[in-house]
Parts: C-alpha cells; structure tokens; sequence
C-alpha cells in the first residue's frame, strides 16, 4: 500500500542555530501552531511524517530532549480546534496544563484539546504517534463533551490497556503501509477505538465497542501472541470478553475466520523468518516451533497451500 504522506521533514540537515525555527514553521504549517525549545548539546533533532487518513491528519514524530507549548497568546494568534490523541511509542514525556501534570511512559495515551493552552516536555529521546482529529469529527464520532482537562488512557483497566494497544497497531500499520485497509476504514477503526476509550469519561456511562474495535483489540491480542502454541479462536475471545460466535461475526467482513486468520498470520511471519538471511541458523523445525506450530509436518503442509511451494524453497540461496 502507498502512504498518503503530506509531509516529510527533518532537523537533521538543518544549521543548528536554524532548527528550532525551522521546526516550528514547519509545525504551524502542517500541524499545529507551538513554540520549542531545545535541551540538548546537540540542538533540536526532530523528524516528523505527517500522513492523510480521511477526515484525520496522522503524524509519527521523534526527536532528542524538547520541549514543545502552546502558550494562550499562540493559541490566540494560532488558532486550531482540533483533538489531540498522542500515543508515546518511546521515551517519556510530561504534560502541563492549567488544572495540573500528566506523566506519560511509553505505551500511554492522551488526548487533549488545541485550543487550550498546554507544555509537552520530552527529557529524554523519544517518538510518539500523533493523530489529529478536527472538534466536529470528535463530537459527531467520539464524543460529545468538552475535553476541558487532558485525559490520560491506557493505564485504567485491562480494556483500557488493550484498546490503546489496538489503537497503536492500528496507527503504526497505517504508518508502514501494511494496514490492508483503505483510508476510510483504518479512519473508522481509529474513531471508533478513541470513542470506546473517551466516551465513558467525557458522556458518562459506558461505550460498547463497535465491530471495528472489536476486530482491531482481537487482530492485536493474536499478533502478541502468535508464537503461543495454545492461541486459538476460543482464547482470542475469551481475552476481549466475547463469544466465540460473537467472535466470528467479528471477523466475517474480513472473509476469513478467526482461526483461519491466526493461521495466515503465522504462516506470514514464518515465511518471512524463513526468508531472512539473518535466521538462516534456524532450522525449519525451529521456525516452525517459533511461531506457534506444532509440528514441522503440519507446517510444511499448510505451508505448501498457502505458498505453492515447500518451506525450504523460501530459503535465500546461500553460497
């Protein structure tokens, strides 16, 4: 698939006397409107991908020690009415805002709103996806109520935790370019995972999660635990606390099974070990055992299906 990326660009060749305004002309063009500062020996190196996803701007951003803000005089001067959903996918981060602090680890999630004011600073190397989501999109898909403080996510509970894991797969995949999913799918799926996290907290009550959450908590619990031999349809929905019915009604859209699909999805990353230059000390036998199979005759079998060819034929040529 080829990414809809609006933008790309990076610090790295920028003069370091340079960086810190070349970053924030960049961001108040293709993102949002902040100021930077830098703490490093170094100066500011940052890069940043903006790419479309329908209706939503996504950004994957990293960079050494920095502080970004967005003080009132910017957010008047700048103005943007959108929705921040930030997930740290390394490093960590602190986040100030007029009612207090937020510290972020890798794996959390906050979302917060740009036309309030807020410091987001970064003591240590880090990268985080970013997706930008305009104020009537969140009200109309999401939620209605006023973000009138940061919401941390990702920590409350198990549910909690595997819908911000989701989300990240999801994100990252898009980022890639192996989310099989069309713009407007992968846009629905993100939506309906940040509604099913941010409703409870900004409605009240609670938001059952929709097939397409539903499926992206189920495809990111199985690609976790691929290279367990007990994975199985019936423990797939047992972990996101459905019925293996329910479960397969999940996974009809996609036009296979459940079980069906932790199969492909093993037999993928075997394909890829296998045509690894760097496993070629793994025996068949060992990549096999590795994700999930349980004998080296079954996988040369269901190999053989898939691929039209038996595994060793995957092999690099090795001179």
């Amino acid at each position: 698939m080829t990414v809809p990326i609006v933008s790309r660009v990076s610090t790295q060749s920028v003069d370091p006397a340079d960086r810190i305004d070349f970053w924030e002309e960049h961001n108040r063009r293709a993102l949002v409107g902040l100021t930077c500062s830098s703490y490093s020996e170094q100066g500011l190196l940052a890069t940043e991908t903006n790419i479309e996803l329908g209706d939503l701007r996504l950004a994957e951003i990293s960079g050494n020690q920095h502080v970004i803000e967005r003080t009132p005089r910017t957010c008047q001067a700048l103005p943007k009415d959108s929705v921040f959903v930030s997930l740290m996918t390394a490093g960590h981060g602190v986040f100030f805002h007029e009612g207090g602090c937020l510290t972020l680890q890798t794996g959390d999630l906050i979302l917060y709103e740009t036309r309030r004011s807020y410091l987001f600073g970064f003591p240590s190397p880090m990268r985080q996806l970013l997706v930008d989501i305009p104020r009537e999109v969140f009200a109309t898909r999401c939620a209605s109520g006023d973000v009138s403080a940061p919401m941390l996510l990702g920590r409350g509970s198990a549910v909690e935790g595997a819908l911000a894991s989701a989300l990240q797969a999801v994100l990252a995949g898009w980022v890639t370019g192996q989310e099989s999913d069309d713009s407007i799918s992968t846009q629905d799926t993100v939506l309906d995972l940040v509604r099913t996290l941010a409703a409870p907290r900004l409605d009240g009550g609670s938001a059952p999660p929709a097939a397409l959450s539903q499926l992206a908590v189920a495809k990111d619990y199985i690609d976790r635990h691929l290279a367990d031999p007990g994975l199985s349809a019936g423990r797939v929905a047992e972990a996101i606390g459905v019925s293996a019915r329910h479960l397969s009604r999940i996974f009809q859209p996609t036009g296979v099974s459940p079980s069906r699909h932790i199969l492909e999805q093993r037999l993928d990353k075997a394909r890829q070990a296998l045509a690894d230059p760097g496993s070629r000390h793994l025996t068949i036998a060992d990549v096999a055992h590795r994700w999930g199979f349980a004998s080296q005759a079954h996988f040369t079998r269901v190999f053989r299906s898939r691929f039209g060819g038996t595994p060793g034929k995957t092999r690099p040529f090795l001179m």
